[in-house]
């Protein structure tokens, strides 16, 4: 490309995706906890997206609930924390002190900040308050294992103090010290995520007292984040790791230095790799198809998204907020949409024109993914939290 770096272009960069992200057939993992660690995090906002993310991942998804609750919730193989870009992820138990310093200290101080302000203009106890409020609600919860917040009440009273914040504004509102606090709480690293109330699709949770872990340097947690997620989702140029870790530009530059990432020419500019990551991928991978759900990290994990998705898929596939909805994938790039309808059936449609024996082809495979899909989720429907127009009008 004139600048003498490596150059990796569009097809290279499918090529590594299907097989890095676990999304080819030869590269499926055995287990959910093998595919938090192939992608970093699962996308956790959306409870069901866990589930189809790492389902769409394994060689055999038969056991893939069970297999991934007792991960979450057993053996703590698997965290429901915020990380990146204040949002609820899932990630290996491993890495959890690397999120919790990396990413979780800088938004954690702004919450508690930003909690006592409210409080205090609302005329709510003050921060010596709230801290006796918050030392009682965490013994609370030790004792308890996990809980919801109306059962920390039931041993905490004052957890269910209100208060009034924005007074005047069009976001005027009322919130109660449970919510607010364990909210902070959480991107403190104090709590998690537990049980849901309901089913895998559920978006109740109860809460549960963080995994001890050690507390890290924020530099030397950033660089490692960063290495990680470079090995699995690199080339990346700085605007996409800016944009997925929430970062300033500086701190990005600095662990990009600190792991000596090197330098490639993406269509788009330059991108970054992890030291000794810029050879050439393999020419050949077995062409595949996948149905990724809504919010999955692949859809959602690089700012550009030229390469892998064309901008006028777009207005179908995202909601207003630019929430990513389910996603049908041929051979690395996004060809159209799926959801599930009332009775079950998995339904998809093809949004990008592709050629005679292709299609056969990706249509063949694709049918095969989405009875796949449908087997192993058995009874269970799942609608996405953030509905798109695609979606919405495939289930009519």
């Amino acid at each position: 490309m004139g600048d003498g770096l490596r150059y990796i272009g569009v097809a290279e960069r499918r090529a590594r995706l299907g097989l890095r992200h676990r999304l080819a057939g030869a590269a499926r993992a055995a287990r959910p906890a093998e595919v938090a660690e192939s992608l970093v995090a699962l996308h956790g906002t959306d409870p069901a997206t866990v589930y189809l993310a790492v389902g769409a991942r394994l060689a055999t998804p038969a056991k893939t609930v069970a297999d991934t609750e007792r991960a979450l919730y057993e053996d703590r193989t698997l965290v429901r924390m915020h990380g990146m870009r204040h949002t609820v992820f899932v990630f290996p138990a491993a890495l959890t002190a690397v999120v919790h310093a990396s990413t979780g200290l800088a938004v954690a101080a702004r919450e508690r900040a930003t909690l006592v302000k409210h409080m205090a203009a609302a005329g709510a106890p003050d921060a010596a308050w709230l801290a006796e409020v918050e030392e009682s609600a965490l013994a609370a919860l030790a004792r308890r294992g996990q809980a919801t917040a109306a059962e920390l009440a039931e041993d905490e009273p004052r957890l269910r103090e209100q208060f009034r914040y924005g007074a005047g504004k069009s976001y005027e509102g009322v919130h109660t010290v449970s919510t607010r606090l364990l909210r902070v709480l959480g991107v403190e690293g104090k709590v998690v995520r537990g049980r849901p109330l309901g089913s895998w699709t559920s978006s109740q949770f109860r809460w549960a007292p963080a995994p001890e872990h050690p507390e890290l340097d924020v530099a030397g947690a950033q660089a490692e984040l960063l290495r990680r997620w470079l090995a699995v989702c690199g080339p990346a140029t700085e605007a996409d790791l800016k944009w997925w870790t929430g970062w300033r530009v500086t701190e990005v530059r600095r662990a990009l230095t600190a792991i000596g990432a090197q330098a490639v020419s993406l269509d788009e500019g330059t991108g970054f790799v992890v030291a000794g990551d810029a050879d050439p991928a393999p020419e050949h991978v077995e062409p595949w198809a996948a149905l990724l759900p809504a919010l999955d990290p692949t859809a959602m994990g690089w700012q550009r998204r030229d390469w892998y998705l064309a901008p006028d898929l777009w207005p179908s596939l995202f909601d207003r907020s630019g929430n990513v909805g389910p996603t049908v994938w041929w051979d690395g790039r996004v060809v159209g949409g799926w959801a599930q309808r009332k009775d079950g059936e998995v339904v998809w449609r093809l949004l990008q024109d592709l050629g005679g024996a292709e299609r056969r082809a990706a249509e063949a495979a694709i049918a095969a993914e989405a009875d796949r899909l449908r087997g192993w989720v058995g009874p269970a429907r799942v609608t996405p939290r953030f509905r798109t127009p695609l979606e919405r009008e495939l289930t009519r």
